[in-house]
């Protein structure tokens, strides 16, 4: 029992592709996935600026194109658009919708992330899946997953959303007047946006790149879903847009930083407010600009618009196999990778950024949730009708509706120590730690209300710190072990031919590492 995948763009010769077939596929245990993966990662090269291909390789068809073109879907097959599906966040999203039902579309250039996740997901899924049936549970439909590796801007974009309209007899076509483009469908029920650049030091340094990728992305590519009548998106936003306000050393509301007046901000919550305060970095301004952004979009159409900004905390562990983790390309900047890092060697101390801040030990609180609680969280809002609690009636009840914020944390403090002392018990080995200086874009105290979230979708985190420490651990045993033999040549690996048949053209014939199930 295995969910569908098709995937596009992976470099494949024209002499690789062959008449449909029976798909062949094989089972892998747990540790046959630990050690064959890594060398995937060594074979997919990411698009990153200054690589020549930094918006995607090009888009087309024909017997010797790498995407092949979708055909035979039912209007009955809807799909889930991630962006950055493969990165941390996205990966463990993409693997809880497609536990959920839901087809998924990930497109992801790889350029801080690995195409073997694409695989351990699918793993996962199966996994899942096979569960069910062994426990006699119905499942109506396996789902989808599809992959895609471009660029969010790329002019790819256009193609692939064309790919997956739903046709009478007629496309898409930009000489179309609005009133023909009104009456166009899509297979992509729902959009959720993580690609984006996110290092709050990097953003410090090179400011045109995030607001180039981060800002002016998002409009061209919220114009283009426009185009196709894609209009419930959630965007991946962050808690480093309440700035200076987290020093206030109380858990953050939504209204402390608002885009429009809020019916539920009232006399009796003295917090509300309009705008930001005290951004401290680039990456930050991004992540509120885009806000805005959607904010005025809603504004402007609110009987047509769903978009769902939801606020990251601190977002650490990973899926509990142990198969699904953080694994970035870039030098990881968060706690949690950086820790990993220096229980594998690779580091040789863990640098603490401060040690004079007001708190009880001195480092600095972070509100830290289990990325898997994340994952929910994006379910929950894509799934859920908001319970807004205000009038059903009236321009600001509709305004809410097409515009919500909702924070994504734990609604607990964790100092930096505690942290390290979490996962040194995790892995029962000390950490060792340099002091230094506060780190240039930080804050003291950053942690969420998570109130609203429960109350309107009715998600709250369900994971501890020890749990996400313990997850990361079975994480580095199984997976970051093996690190100085990620760059085994690929000759050396054995390899199983698996085809890929859910296309009615010739099939894609994808060289993986034996014992991975597809």
């Amino acid at each position: 029992m295995n969910v569908t995948t098709v995937f596009t763009n992976l470099d494949l010769k024209p002499e690789d592709e062959v008449p449909p077939s029976p798909s062949s596929t094989t089972t892998t245990s747990s540790s046959d996935l630990h050690h064959s993966s890594d060398n995937l990662e060594e074979d997919s090269p990411g698009t990153t600026p200054g690589a020549g291909s930094e918006n995607g390789d090009p888009f087309t068809y024909g017997p010797n194109s790498q995407h092949e073109l979708l055909e035979g879907h039912g209007q009955e097959d809807k799909f889930i658009l991630v962006t950055g599906g493969l990165g941390y966040i996205g990966s463990h999203t993409t693997l809880e919708l497609l536990k959920q039902g839901y087809n998924v579309i990930v497109v992801d250039n790889l350029s801080n992330c690995f195409a073997s996740a694409r695989w351990r997901i699918q793993h996962l899924a199966n996994q899942h899946f096979q569960s069910l049936a062994e426990q006699a549970c119905p499942v109506a439909k396996l789902p989808k997953l599809h992959f895609h590796k471009m660029d969010y801007q790329s002019s790819s974009m256009r193609l692939l959303l064309e790919q997956y309209s739903i046709r009478d007899g007629a496309s898409f076509d930009e000489q179309q007047d609005e009133a023909e483009k009104e009456t166009k469908q899509s297979q992509i029920s729902g959009v959720i946006h993580f690609a984006a650049y996110k290092s709050v030091s990097e953003s410090i340094t090179d400011p045109l790149a995030y607001y180039d990728n981060n800002v002016c992305g998002l409009v061209g590519f919220i114009r283009l879903l426009d185009e196709f009548n894609i209009h419930n998106v959630i965007f991946s936003s962050s808690a480093t847009i309440y700035g200076s306000k987290a020093n206030a050393s109380k858990p953050l509301l939504e209204d402390q930083v608002l885009h429009f007046p809020s019916s539920s901000s009232s006399s009796q919550n003295e917090a509300a407010e309009m705008g930001a305060e005290g951004l401290t970095c680039a990456y930050a301004r991004t992540k509120y600009f885009c806000e805005a952004i959607l904010a005025d979009l809603a504004i402007s159409a609110p009987q047509k618009w769903r978009i769902t900004c939801l606020r990251y905390f601190n977002p650490v562990g990973c899926d509990p196999s142990g198969l699904l983790g953080e694994s970035p390309r870039n030098t990881p900047t968060n706690l949690f990778p950086v820790v990993a890092e220096v229980l594998t060697g690779k580091r040789a101390k863990l640098s603490v950024f401060g040690t004079d801040w007001p708190t009880a030990d001195g480092t600095a609180i972070r509100d830290y949730v289990h990325v898997v609680d994340i994952a929910r969280g994006h379910v929950a809002a894509l799934s859920t009708t908001p319970a807004i609690s205000i009038s059903t009636v009236g321009e600001k009840g509709d305004l809410e509706r097409a515009f919500r914020t909702y924070n994504l944390g734990s609604g607990t403090g964790t100092s930096v120590l505690e942290i390290v002392e979490s996962l040194s018990q995790a892995a029962e080995r000390p950490v060792p730690v340099e002091w230094t200086g506060r780190r240039a874009g930080d804050v003291g105290f950053c942690v969420a209300s998570t109130a609203r979230a429960e109350r309107e979708l009715g998600w709250f985190p369900k994971e501890s710190i020890a749990q996400s420490a313990r997850d990361l651990w079975n994480y580095i045993r199984g997976h970051g072990q093996h690190g100085n033999k990620e760059k085994k040549d690929m000759s050396a690996v054995k390899t199983t031919e698996v085809k890929v048949q859910e296309v009615p053209v010739p099939s894609i014939v994808v060289s993986v590492p034996a014992g991975i199930s597809v």
